[in-house]
């Protein structure tokens, strides 16, 4: 079933990601997934770029349909002109992508307080413009394409706040739900309780929102999160809990498997960051009873 057609029939989605191919071949990425295959509902490939190596994304995509995944090509909208976006989003779909999750490359500062004024910022004038135009059979400049093209939009949002959602979150918000975002997703979840809060806080106009669920194998990983990406991103007592583990695998699952369970009512989804333990991604479902 297409992500498009589970979406729409309200189905719980599981979507992953695999980095594009940079070290090794898109073939293996993919071979690391077999497991599951037809247990996720999409993999998410970002754009990625290592000491000034350029993952092949795309083909990274290309192959994954080919294997019979549903891949979704992430992308960014900040240091992309409207031609360059276009020429990527023509390359995609011309290699069977109906997916596209946009980004900006980092957290876009808009006020002095970095805990309370940090998000994920989409140029939406500019996707729009792009998309319009694709979905018309024309380029931005003028010319005309072969045949139209679409995809199904996700729209990434920061849902990491506390007492307020700021206003700028909220347009951000309503400005990709008018350009027909097909879902947002949200920043990492790791306490369902604030989630919980955010998603009442929030207008989500209608459209489904999938939790990401970043899979945590150690405390070094937590603290790490917390000191480099947010302080506070990950709560201390899931630190504590798989510092003092004897298991560090089987904390791990349940952290994971509680995590879904308290989401399942929430939201429509939850998209799986396993940061490289693609081959051990079946016993975190198996875990979590999805699919």
């Amino acid at each position: 079933m297409k992500l498009k057609e589970s979406l729409e029939k309200k189905k719980f989605v599981v979507t992953s990601e695999v980095q594009g191919a940079v070290d090794e071949s898109p073939e293996q990425l993919v071979k690391n997934l077999e497991l599951v295959r037809g247990r996720v509902d999409g993999v998410t490939v970002p754009e990625v770029e290592i000491e000034g190596v350029v993952g092949d994304s795309i083909k990274t995509c290309e192959i994954l349909n080919k294997n019979r995944f549903e891949a979704i090509y992430q992308t960014t909208t900040r240091d992309k002109n409207r031609i360059q976006l276009q020429k990527d989003l023509l390359q995609a779909h011309e290699s069977g992508v109906e997916n596209l999750l946009v980004f900006t490359e980092d957290y876009r500062i808009t006020g002095d307080s970095l805990q309370e004024m940090m998000f994920f910022h989409v140029d939406a004038g500019k996707l729009e413009s792009v998309l319009q135009h694709m979905r018309e059979g024309r380029t931005v400049d003028g010319g005309e394409l072969r045949k139209s093209a679409d995809f199904v939009v996700g729209s990434g949002v920061e849902s990491g706040w506390g007492k307020n959602v700021p206003d700028l979150e909220m347009k951000e918000m309503e400005a990709m739900a008018k350009i027909g975002a097909g879902y947002f997703l949200s920043t990492p979840v790791f306490d369902v309780d604030r989630f919980e809060k955010f998603l009442k806080q929030v207008n989500t106009f209608g459209i489904p929102v999938i939790a990401e669920v970043m899979i945590l194998r150690t405390a070094g990983m937590a603290s790490f999160l917390n000191r480099h990406i947010k302080s506070g991103m990950v709560p201390e007592w899931l630190i504590k809990k798989l510092a003092k583990a004897i298991d560090k695998e089987k904390a791990s699952i349940e952290i994971f498997a509680d995590t879904v369970k308290g989401l399942k009512d929430l939201c429509q989804g939850v998209h799986i960051i396993t940061i490289g333990g693609e081959e051990k991604l079946r016993l975190y479902l198996d875990a979590a009873k999805l699919k």
